[in-house]
C-alpha cells in the first residue's frame, strides 16, 4: 500500500492543532501529542524511530472496511483526523529491530465515538495486515458473549468488504486465513480453556467491566513468544476506582505525564479537565472527539438536561458521556473537588491541638474507622483530617479478592491495621485512641448508638466525652452540608489518604422532601465507614465553632452517655 500524503497530513495536522490549542482537547490528549513530537527528536537516543509508511499502512487498511449498521451502513470507513492521529502514533513507532514499539495500548473515550469500529478494525489489521505468521488474535471479555460483540462487528466488516471476503473465511466465532494459519476469535473467562494461547493481538473492549485482571493477565502471559504482540484495551470510564482498569488508567497517566518512562506503553484518554464545568458544551468535545458525527449534539443536550435534576442521571452522564470516573450510583462529592483538598499531612504539627473524633465501629467483621477532625488553628484556616482504620487480619486477603479492593496493599503501607483473628479486636482500637488522646487535645467524640455500647462506655470511663450523633436526616444533614461547603471552598485537608478517598467516592447521599441529606449505606457501592466517622467528627467540631457566636445546630438534641 502506498503512502497517502493527505492522510499523513491529516494525522500530523490534528496533532499540531491539539498542541497549539486550535482543537479543543484535554491535557491527556495534548500529552499524547507532545510525547510523539518529543520522541521524534529524542527517540533515536533510545533506539526508536518513526516509520511513516508503517503508520500509513494501518490507515490505508481501514479503507478496505465498511460500516455494518446505522446511518453509514455499507459505506467505506473514513477515519476522522483524531482516529488517524492515534492510529498513526500507535502503529508508526518502531524499535531498532524494526518491530513495533508499543506492546500495550490503552484508549479511554466516551460512548458513541466509534469505539467498536476501531476495536474491530484493529483486530482485523493484527490478523491480516501485520505480517505475523500464524497470528492468533482474540477479542476478550469476562464472558464470551461480551467478547462476541467486537468479533461480530469484525465479521460483519469482512462480509461487507469484497477484498476481505476473498481472503478471510467466516465461521461461527472464527475468522481465519487458511494460507497464513491466522485466526481471530472471541474469548471469555468462561470459555472452555484459556490455557496454551499464543497471542499476537488481544482486543479488550470495555475493560472497566472486568472485575479483576484475570483475563488480561492470561492474555498478556500468552504473548511471550511473539515478536511484536499488542494488548489493545479500549473502554469508557467506569464506576470502580479500585478496579484493574483504573489502575491501568493511572499508569497511562503516569506515562503521559512523564512520571514513568515506558517506551512499550501507549495511552490516550479523552475526558474533561479538572475544573471544567460539565454543563459547558464546548468541554464536551474533550471527551467526544466524534461529537457531531457519531455522537450527536441533541442527544447529549437531552441527557445533560436530565442530569441537572436527577442524581443517578448525572452520574451516568459524567461517566459514560463525559468519560469521568465515578465510584457510586449517585455522586455526592466530585472526584475533582475532593482531590483539590489533598496534599501532604504533617501529623507532628497537630500535636497538642484541639480536635474532635468520630468513631464508626460498623460490626466486628467489617471496617472500623476512627477519624480526628482538627478545626482551624492560628493561621491555618483548614479543617484537617487524620484517619485510622482496622480490619480483621484473617479475612484481609479474602476481602481484597472478593471486594476487588487493595486492603492488603493498604495494610502493607500502614494505612489499615489488621487485628488478629476473624473479627475486629477492639483492644487495638482502645490502644490507638488512648495514644491519640495523649498526643492531641480530644474535646469530644461523636458516635452512633447502634455500635458496640461497651466500647463507648469504656471510652467514656477513660475520660473522653462521648456524644451520640444520630444517623438520620436530623443528625447527618447539617455536618454533611458543612463538609460539602468545606470541600467546595477547599478548606478541608484530608492528606490524600487513599482509604478515605475510596470511601468518599463510594458515598451516596439520599435526600428527603425538605432537602436534608444523609449517607445512604444501602446504595453506596462499597464501604463508607471513614466518611461516616468524618461526618460525626465534623459535627462535633462545627458545633463547637458555631457555639462561640451561637450555634446553628441549637435546635438539635445532644445526648451524652
Amino acid at each position: 500500500m502506498s503512502l497517502t500524503t493527505s492522510s499523513a497530513s491529516a494525522a500530523e495536522q490534528y496533532l499540531d492543532n491539539v498542541i497549539s490549542g486550535e482543537i479543543v482537547a484535554c491535557r491527556y490528549v495534548r500529552a499524547m501529542a507532545e510525547r510523539h513530537r518529543r520522541d521524534i527528536v529524542e527517540g533515536c537516543e533510545r533506539g526508536l524511530h518513526f516509520d511513516r509508511a508503517a503508520a500509513q499502512h494501518v490507515i490505508d487498511f481501514f479503507r478496505f472496511l465498511r460500516h455494518s449498521k446505522g446511518e453509514w451502513a455499507g459505506q467505506v470507513i473514513e477515519l476522522e483526523p483524531w482516529q488517524q492521529a492515534v492510529l498513526w502514533i500507535l502503529f508508526g513507532w518502531q524499535r531498532a529491530d524494526g518491530s513495533r514499539r508499543f506492546r500495550t495500548s490503552y484508549w479511554e473515550i466516551a460512548r458513541k465515538n466509534g469505539k467498536s469500529t476501531i476495536a474491530a478494525g484493529v483486530g482485523l489489521y493484527l490478523m491480516i495486515g501485520d505480517g505475523e505468521p500464524g497470528a492468533e488474535v482474540y477479542s476478550a471479555a469476562t464472558k464470551r458473549d461480551q467478547a462476541r460483540i467486537t468479533h461480530q462487528e469484525a465479521t460483519r466488516m469482512v462480509k461487507a468488504s469484497p477484498a476481505l471476503r476473498k481472503r478471510v473465511t467466516c465461521f461461527r466465532d472464527n475468522l481465519h486465513v487458511r494460507d497464513t494459519a491466522t485466526k481471530f476469535e472471541p474469548l471469555g473467562r468462561d470459555s472452555d480453556s484459556m490455557d496454551g494461547l499464543n497471542v499476537h493481538g488481544a482486543i479488550v473492549d470495555e475493560l472497566h467491566a472486568h472485575k479483576s485482571d484475570e483475563v488480561w493477565g492470561v492474555l498478556e502471559t500468552g504473548t511471550g513468544s511473539r515478536q511484536q504482540p499488542l494488548m489493545f484495551a479500549i473502554t469508557t470510564a467506569g464506576f470502580n476506582q479500585a478496579s484493574f482498569c483504573f489502575q491501568l488508567r493511572d499508569y497511562a497517566i503516569k506515562v503521559l505525564d512523564g512520571i514513568v518512562q515506558d517506551d512499550a506503553f501507549f495511552g490516550v484518554i479523552f475526558t474533561l479537565d479538572e475544573g471544567d464545568d460539565w454543563r459547558d458544551e464546548r468541554a464536551w468535545l474533550k471527551a467526544n472527539p466524534n461529537l457531531g458525527i457519531s455522537a450527536k449534539w441533541d442527544d447529549l443536550r437531552d441527557k445533560a438536561k436530565k442530569a441537572q435534576s436527577i442524581g443517578s442521571a448525572l452520574t451516568h452522564f459524567l461517566t459514560k458521556h463525559l468519560n469521568i470516573w465515578t465510584n457510586a450510583a449517585e455522586i455526592w462529592i466530585s472526584p475533582e473537588k475532593w482531590k483539590a483538598c489533598g496534599g501532604a499531612l504533617d501529623e507532628e504539627s497537630l500535636v497538642g491541638r484541639p480536635c474532635y473524633g468520630g468513631l464508626d465501629l460498623s460490626n466486628t467483621l467489617d471496617i472500623t474507622a476512627w477519624v480526628l477532625v482538627f478545626p482551624p488553628y492560628g493561621d491555618d484556616e483548614h479543617y484537617t483530617v487524620l484517619c485510622r482504620f482496622w480490619v480483621p487480619e484473617d479475612t484481609i486477603r479474602e476481602r481484597a479478592k472478593r471486594d476487588r479492593v487493595p486492603y492488603d496493599a493498604w495494610q502493607r503501607a500502614g494505612l489499615i491495621e489488621a487485628t488478629p483473628g476473624e473479627v475486629i479486636d477492639y483492644e487495638f482500637v482502645y490502644t490507638q485512641v488512648d495514644q491519640d488522646a495523649q498526643r492531641y487535645d480530644i474535646k469530644e467524640v461523636g458516635f452512633d448508638r447502634w455500635g458496640a455500647a461497651e466500647v463507648y462506655l469504656r471510652m467514656e470511663k477513660a475520660g473522653l466525652t462521648m456524644i451520640q450523633v444520630g444517623q438520620g436526616f436530623a443528625g447527618m444533614s447539617p455536618p454533611m452540608k458543612e463538609l460539602e461547603k468545606l470541600i467546595v471552598g477547599k478548606r478541608l485537608s484530608h492528606g490524600d489518604n487513599p482509604v478515605l478517598t475510596w470511601m468518599a467516592h463510594n458515598l451516596v447521599a439520599v435526600k428527603d422532601p425538605a432537602g436534608n441529606i444523609k449517607p445512604d449505606k444501602r446504595r453506596s457501592r462499597e464501604k463508607i465507614d471513614g466518611m461516616v466517622a468524618l461526618i460525626m467528627g465534623l459535627d462535633r467540631a462545627t458545633r463547637h465553632d458555631a457555639d462561640k457566636d451561637g450555634s446553628v445546630y441549637d435546635e438539635q438534641e445532644i445526648r451524652t452517655l
